[in-house]
C-alpha cells in the first residue's frame, strides 16, 4: 500500500476543490478520536486514502478504500479505517501522545490526486504546570578538587497543573568526546527546596541541587531534566570548565631564588664538613707525630740514663792469698791457687756530674 501511495505522489495533483477543509483538533490522552472524509459512492474509479504526516518522518498510509460502497475494514495498531454511509472514517482508539500529527484524506481519480481534508490533531497529556526550567551559571573559576554545586530551578503554576505526579530530576553530562550525554545522578522527590512567590500565590519555584568535588575528567556541560506527567523538560545547561592552576612569573622567579639559596647553603655545608674532616685528620696526624716524638725522646733519655749507669759501674778484682802456715799444714794440703772474687757495685750520685 505504501508503494502504491509513493507512485501516486508522482502523479499530478488536482486543483483544490470547493470542499477542501483543514482544521485543528485538540484531545486529551486516552480519548477516542474520529475523523470523517466525504465519499461519493457513485464514483467507480475513485479511491480514498487516509495518511498521517509526522515531523521528520515519511508519510504513513493508515488505510484506503474505493469510493463505492465496500465493507472492508483496515486496522493499524489502535487506528481503524472503514466506510460509513457517505464517509470514509478514521477512528483512533484511546489516543496517545505519539498520535499528534497532521492527518490528510486524499482522493485519487484518473491519475489525479486531490486533498479533501486535513486535520492537525494535537493530543495533550496531563499538564504539569511547569512554566520554565533554568540553570545557574558558574561565575568563579573551578580548579581540580574544588567543591561545586549545580542548581536547577523549576518554575510552575499550580493553577494550570492537572496531574498529581511528582517531579523527578535527572542530571546529565555532555562531553565533546562523547556522542551521547551520560546520566550521572538521579534526584529523589524530597531532595529539593520550594518557595512560593509572594506576588502570585500560584507561582512556585523549586531548586534542585547537585554537589560534588570535581576533577579534570568532570569537564563538560551539565543538564538537568525534569520528568513529570509523561513529559521531560530540559534545562539550559551549565558549562563546567576546570582549570589547572598556572604558576605566575613572579612565583616562578621566587621559586627559582629559593632553590638557588638552598643549593648555596648545601654547598657551604659540604665545604664546612670537608674542612672539618680535613682538620680532624691533620690534628690526628699531629697528635700521632707528637706522641711518637715523645716516645722517641723518652726512649733516648732512658738509653742515656742506662749509659750513665753503665759508666758508673766499677769493677774490682781483689786477690786473696792465704798466709803462711805451719809446715804440718803445708804437708797435708795441696798448694792452693789464687782465688778471684768479683763484685758488682753500682754507684748512684745525686746532683753530681761525671768527672
Amino acid at each position: 500500500m505504501l508503494t502504491i501511495f509513493y507512485i501516486l505522489l508522482l502523479i499530478d495533483f488536482g486543483r483544490c476543490s470547493d470542499h477542501q477543509i483543514f482544521d485543528t483538533k485538540n484531545v486529551a490522552v486516552g480519548q477516542n478520536v474520529t475523523l470523517n472524509c466525504s465519499r461519493d459512492h457513485r464514483l467507480l474509479l475513485t479511491e480514498l486514502f487516509w495518511i498521517r504526516l509526522v515531523s521528520q518522518s515519511f508519510p504513513e498510509v493508515l488505510g484506503s478504500t474505493m469510493s463505492h460502497d465496500s465493507s472492508i475494514t483496515q486496522k493499524t495498531h489502535h487506528i481503524t479505517t472503514k466506510q460509513e454511509p457517505g464517509t470514509f472514517v478514521l477512528h483512533i482508539n484511546r489516543a496517545q501522545l505519539s498520535d499528534t500529527a497532521v492527518y490528510y484524506c486524499i482522493k485519487e481519480s484518473q491519475l489525479t490526486m486531490t486533498f479533501l481534508k486535513g486535520t492537525f490533531l494535537r493530543v495533550k497529556g496531563p499538564d504539569p504546570g511547569i512554566t520554565g526550567v533554568t540553570q545557574d551559571f558558574l561565575s568563579n573559576p573551578v580548579h581540580p578538587g574544588d567543591p561545586v554545586t549545580l542548581q536547577c530551578s523549576v518554575l510552575s503554576n499550580s493553577e494550570n497543573r492537572t496531574c498529581t505526579e511528582d517531579d523527578r530530576v535527572y542530571w546529565y553530562r555532555a562531553k565533546p568526546d562523547e556522542s551521547h550525554p551520560s546520566l550521572i545522578y538521579s534526584q529523589g522527590h524530597n531532595s529539593y527546596d520550594c518557595e512560593w512567590s509572594p506576588e502570585a500565590p500560584s507561582q512556585q519555584k523549586c531548586v534542585y541541587s547537585f554537589s560534588r568535588n570535581v576533577s579534570l575528567s568532570d569537564t563538560g556541560t551539565y543538564y538537568c531534566a525534569v520528568a513529570t506527567c509523561g513529559e521531560i523538560l530540559f534545562g539550559n545547561g551549565t558549562k563546567l570548565d576546570i582549570k589547572v592552576p598556572v604558576v605566575h612569573h613572579w612565583d616562578l622567579q621566587k621559586t627559582n631564588t629559593v632553590v638557588f639559596l638552598l643549593c648555596v647553603a648545601l654547598s657551604i655545608n659540604l665545604i664546612v664538613i670537608a674542612f672539618l674532616i680535613y682538620t680532624i685528620k691533620e690534628k690526628n696526624k699531629t697528635s700521632a707525630a707528637a706522641s711518637l716524638q715523645t716516645n722517641t725522646e723518652t726512649t733516648r733519655e732512658e738509653q742515656q740514663i742506662q749509659q750513665r749507669d753503665e759508666d758508673s759501674l766499677a769493677y774490682a778484682a781483689p786477690t786473696f792469698t792465704k798466709r803462711n802456715t805451719r809446715k804440718a799444714e803445708r804437708r797435708n794440703a795441696r798448694a792452693t791457687e789464687k782465688i778471684c772474687i768479683y763484685s758488682d757495685v753500682r754507684a748512684f750520685e745525686c746532683g753530681k756530674t761525671d768527672a
